[in-house]
């Protein structure tokens, strides 16, 4: 396979960070008096951005608190989610076999974007990537293709030579508009269903499984 540049989502993908959003989010609902959630609740909130994941997490009558909800919520994920956050079992090999054979790769999340970076610092801070990207104000996020192909000019490959990596359907989607290889975690947070359904060109169980794929 064709591959010169892999493009990572992050939850899910090469850390699992369900537990700090967890922790973090339901941590905010009881300050506010708002039901909380069961972890697996989360599984299916989590993937289109945090203005997403707290109107997922509220309920309905209670739409007009995200704003308020949302601006507490970032502070106390920046404090407390990196902490709660590990990498997946084989992430470390992945990037090891990476980095020795010189091939470039960056991490592009729906997250935003100083946690998104606080989490890859944390957990992968020995190695080197081209970029971390993740949401900010006015650009586009996933499945939007503009950041991903930015990605892919950066690290100087075509787009049909990059694989973007991800757990869930947005992934792929993603994958799918920016006309790359769509390689679905299915160890990830949504499982294997959703991402054959989503178009994944391959399947990996653990991280380190990409690189059978590359060489």
């Amino acid at each position: 396979m064709p591959i010169g540049a892999i493009i990572f989502d992050l939850d899910g993908t090469l850390a699992d960070t369900l537990d700090g959003i967890v922790d973090s989010l339901n941590s905010v609902l009881d300050e506010f008096g708002l039901p909380t959630h069961e972890r697996d609740a989360f599984r299916r909130f989590i993937g289109d951005g945090v203005h997403k994941l707290v109107e997922r997490a509220l309920p309905d009558d209670k739409h007009h608190l995200a704003g308020d909800v949302l601006e507490r919520y970032l502070p106390v994920l920046m404090t407390h989610g990196g902490e709660a956050s590990r990498p997946y079992e084989g992430a470390d090999r992945l990037l090891d076999a990476l980095a020795a054979s010189g091939t470039p790769f960056s991490v592009l999340s729906n997250k935003p974007h100083e946690p998104t970076v606080d989490v890859v610092a944390r957990l992968f801070g020995q190695w080197r990537f081209a970029e971390v990207a993740g949401a900010k104000p006015g650009v586009p996020i996933k499945p939007d293709p503009t950041v991903a192909l930015a990605l892919a000019q950066h690290m100087g490959v075509a787009p049909g030579d990059c694989a973007f990596v991800g757990d869930s359907d947005v992934d792929m989607e993603t994958a799918r508009n920016a006309g790359m290889i769509a390689v679905g975690a299915a160890y990830g947070l949504r499982g294997r269903a959703e991402l054959q359904a989503a178009g994944a060109h391959h399947l990996i169980d653990a991280p380190d499984e990409l690189l059978r794929l590359i060489q």
